[in-house]
């Protein structure tokens, strides 16, 4: 089958009410491929089970001096090779064609998940573990999902020939038909400690990745501090627990795969000695002994097939359950999405929780002691932060009364823009990284010139020769490597600017750049913003001067709020974390 309709126009809703549930419905969704796998490998292995029928056939032809008998029978051998052939090579195909679906299907979903839970995924699955799911663990489970077939063709075929041997000798045919089943369950006591072990092994090759990857992201950083052997001698010790436990793991799969080999040959031995006992009787023909020994010996191909299943199943229900943790959360309450919003422009911005307000058209600046608080509220603000299980019921965020939960995402980020303090440039021209939905009402060189960027551009005309002198032409390498942190967080401000959203969150927007900057920052901010709704979480003077209305947070709620210079001198606390002063600090800003 051609691959064009991959990737999916939609991936689907998916069951995750447990790992095998997510299985199933996955096979469940190429019900034609899983179809026309199973007749395909029907064919295969039908064609190849019946070429001991014509060998025996052929021999007794030329036992009995049936010269006739023979060709008919190496006729009938010939056509069961090529219908062997074709089956092996259609099975094949549409195999590798159910694993891909099943592959592609799994990253669109887990690529969708991220795109709408967005930052937040990350505060509740660890980064190692999502690209673990959408790396591996998506393969293990395409395997899974292409094997069924197969497992459906074996237990066909091996119906098929304990009948046949069943009626040419009972006592042969009820030991073929009884044994295979049970030469099967034989490697089901092993599954449970392999998937123990194989569960672990993938757990700590999460760790490992993203021990890895926040190396990598932070190398530059170690570097000047000569930190990177420390890091590099912790994912040492990661890497070296992996491997223990792939080796924990290798121990149980190779007993499985021993005994895959040993019991089936046995198995064929114990047939074959009871058939030429009667054959020596004279009570079963040579060639249909023949043809019950070829036979026998080919149900080691079901058996195989059956002790893959056994493996598969085990890798693939570890890795659904994974992917089904993943895909199970949701955003902040998992409300139905049936609100609308109205006027978001003109709506205040109310989160329950914390007590804080952000007025409409106003800059309201948030100040809070502890920063990683202040992050979370400010992706809660945005209404798409997933929530784990056992943290539902918490309330939602409210822009002029309705509840973001219950608003459709893309309607929620439409119009509440979560800046991150943190935010990723792509690599691509300067255009490209602007060419993002917008109000239109603010321009680029406005939304540079209010982000103070002249000096980014000269820079990216510099690194760029053949942008011709023209910067929105100049190119941007990966994450904005080549600039400066504060160079590429005043980039990342002038994107925000320039989508105009009706309610800008902003966390931290200026800490990586000096004071002087930074005024001026604040200056072309409140200018750019003005009429808008725009919250800032910052701790410094030149912005909290410029804000409206500024919030004080201590033990996550609203301790007072008014204008910085008002706040200065009638609160503690507040001048406390403004300052800096430690002496005079009081318990502020505890997450919640």
């Amino acid at each position: 089958m051609p691959l064009t309709p991959l990737p999916l126009a939609d991936p689907g809703s998916p069951d995750l009410s447990s790992p095998p549930a997510f299985l199933r419905w996955l096979r469940r969704s190429q019900r034609r491929g899983q179809l026309l796998a199973t007749c395909w490998n029907l064919l295969e292995m039908g064609c190849q089970a019946a070429l001991p029928i014509a060998l025996g056939l052929g021999v007794q032809a030329a036992v009995d001096g049936d010269a006739g008998g023979i060709w008919r029978a190496g006729g009938l051998a010939l056509l069961l090779a090529v219908g062997a052939a074709l089956g092996a090579v259609m099975t094949h195909r549409q195999a590798v064609w159910n694993w891909i679906h099943a592959a592609c299907q799994m990253r669109q979903l887990v690529s969708r998940q991220a795109s709408e839970l967005g930052a937040g995924l990350s505060r509740r699955i660890a980064t190692g573990e999502v690209v673990a799911v959408g790396s591996g663990d998506v393969e293990r489970i395409g395997w899974y999902v292409e094997l069924i077939a197969r497992v459906r063709s074996a237990v066909i075929v091996w119906l098929a020939v304990s009948s046949v041997v069943l009626v040419v000798e009972p006592v042969l045919g009820i030991g073929v038909l009884l044994g295979v089943p049970v030469l099967a369950a034989s490697v089901w006591p092993l599954i449970g400690p392999f998937e123990r072990r194989y569960e672990q092994q993938r757990a700590l090759g999460g760790k490992a990745t993203e021990l890895a990857a926040d190396t990598v992201a932070g190398l530059r950083v170690l570097r000047g501090i000569g930190g990177e052997e420390l890091f590099l001698e912790r994912y040492r010790a990661a890497s070296q627990k992996v491997r223990a436990a792939a080796v924990r793991s290798a121990r149980i799969w190779s007993l499985m795969q021993a005994q895959q080999v040993l019991l089936p040959g046995l198995f064929v031995v114990g047939v074959t000695w009871y058939g030429a006992r009667l054959a020596a009787r004279g009570e079963l023909a040579v060639g249909t002994l023949i043809a019950v020994y070829g036979a026998t010996a080919f149900l080691a191909a079901p058996l195989r097939i059956l002790g893959e299943a056994a493996h598969a199943w085990s890798v693939a229900r570890v890795s659904a359950g994974r992917a089904v943790r993943v895909l199970s959360l949701e955003r902040n309450g998992g409300a139905a999405e049936a609100a609308a919003l109205t006027k978001p422009a003109k709506a205040d911005l109310h989160d329950p929780a914390s007590g804080l307000t952000a007025r409409a058209g106003e800059l309201t600046a948030v100040v809070c002691g502890d920063p990683d608080f202040a992050g979370a509220l400010a992706e809660r603000l945005g209404g798409h932060v997933p929530l784990a299980e056992g943290e539902r019921g918490q309330p939602s965020v409210r822009l002029g009364g309705t509840e973001l939960d219950a608003v459709p995402l893309a309607e929620a980020r439409a119009a509440v823009l979560v800046h991150d303090k943190e935010p990723v440039l792509l690599s691509g021209t300067l255009a490209e990284l602007f060419d993002i939905p917008s109000s239109g009402r603010v321009v680029p060189a406005e939304a540079l010139a209010a982000a103070r960027s002249e000096d980014v551009l000269e820079a990216l005309v510099a690194g760029s020769p053949e942008c011709a002198g023209d910067p929105m032409r100049a190119r941007i390498t990966e994450r904005g490597r080549s600039l400066s942190g504060g160079q590429r967080q005043r980039l990342a401000l002038a994107r925000a600017l320039l989508a105009d959203p009706p309610v800008l969150v902003l966390d931290e927007p200026t800490s990586a750049v000096d004071a002087h900057t930074e005024s001026r920052i604040a200056t072309g901010l409140r200018e750019t913003r003005a009429g808008r709704t725009t919250v800032v979480f910052a701790t410094s003077p030149l912005l909290l001067d410029q804000a409206d209305r500024v919030v004080l947070l201590q033990d996550g709620r609203v301790a007072a709020a008014g204008r910085h210079r008002d706040l200065m001198r009638t609160e503690q606390a507040y001048r406390a974390v403004v300052t800096r002063d430690e002496e005079a600090a009081q318990p502020v800003g505890e997450a919640v």
